[in-house]
């Protein structure tokens, strides 16, 4: 297979969800071309949208196909790339929790916390009709999951359930939308540690127009 056929092309915005995948990336440690998209024109383009009908960020494109959704991105690069350790074999045991809160933070915690800052919550009438139930109940999970890592969800081994609940709870902290937990701010800590989410801010902060 060619290099172009194996050539990760990443479409991101510094501003977005897309800094989830860049953080990934730099951990999988893979060559990857970034594409970066202006929010409205350069993500409702035509050419964009043949990729992503959404006309949001991130995608990536890899081997010919093309995967949306942060994480479904992490999730993807985990197994396409094994050899970087960030994903459990599939034939551990562990791999049912990677799983669980992976997608706890893709769907659970994600709806919850956006419907919290839009003021969209659903009444406690109706919190059986909404895939997170509470806010509360929802953090209060988050939290105890957190709090179990030692160092990371899975024990000693980091993985991509750590990119993408680590950029769910790094978020929250910083924009408040979780509340100031002592769980939230040691996992935070360790999280920062690393060297690839260094590498990926540095960069993604690089890519900021300065402020007039």
């Amino acid at each position: 297979m060619s290099s172009a056929a194996e050539e990760i092309v990443f479409y991101t915005n510094p501003q977005s969800r897309g800094r989830i995948v860049r953080w990934m990336l730099e951990e999988v440690g893979q060559p990857y071309r970034t594409e970066v998209l202006s929010f409205g024109e350069g993500m409702k383009s035509p050419e964009y949208l043949a990729i992503n009908p959404m006309g949001k960020v991130p995608a990536i494109v890899h081997r010919g196909t093309v995967v949306t959704e942060g994480a479904a991105i992490c999730s993807y690069l985990a197994d396409a790339f094994p050899d970087s350790g960030l994903a459990p074999a599939f034939n551990d045991p562990r791999r049912g929790d990677y799983f669980r809160w992976l997608f706890f933070a893709a769907g659970p915690v994600e709806a919850a916390v956006s419907a919290k800052a839009l003021g969209l919550l659903a009444p406690p009438e109706k919190a059986g009709t909404v895939g997170y139930g509470s806010y509360e109940q929802t953090v209060d999970t988050l939290e105890r999951a957190v709090a179990g890592a030692s160092p990371w969800l899975l024990g000693e081994q980091f993985t991509a359930a750590d990119v993408y609940v680590g950029s769910q709870v790094l978020w929250g902290t910083m924009f408040k939308t979780l509340p100031a937990r002592d769980a939230f701010s040691a996992y935070g800590q360790r999280l920062q540690s690393r060297e690839a989410w260094q590498r990926a801010t540095a960069l993604d902060d690089a890519l900021i127009p300065p402020r007039g």
